[in-house]
């Protein structure tokens, strides 16, 4: 779920319990009957929100394990890569120094 998009619910969860509470502090109920349904609001406000954390934290688990994983697949790629580049390297300083080894015993003669 995008920011944005998390940001509207949040919102709209908000105003709809803000909304909730004023109508139940303005309802004719008895004051216990208020107290008993503002309690049991609040309870079941504080079960969506617990919902909702435990959601984006899997979520963002769950994303930070993918980009741990492509971030090592593709390290190991480069490493590869450079290893190969490296023996590349390695060859050719080892044929430079055998000709300058030929030329040397020519020059010696």
């Amino acid at each position: 779920m995008g920011n944005d998009s998390g940001n509207v619910l949040l919102a709209l969860l908000t105003g709809a319990a803000i909304g909730a509470g004023i109508g139940i502090l303005y309802a004719p109920d008895k004051g216990i009957e208020t107290r008993h349904k503002i309690k049991d609001r609040a309870l079941e406000a504080k079960h969506e929100l617990t919902e909702r954390v435990s959601h984006a934290k899997d979520e963002l688990t769950k994303t930070a394990n993918e980009k741990k994983e492509e971030f090592e697949q593709k390290l190991d790629e480069t490493i590869s890569n450079m290893s190969y580049k490296a023996d590349d390297i390695i060859a050719s300083l080892e044929r430079k120094l055998e000709d300058l080894k030929k030329k040397n015993a020519q020059l010696q003669k």
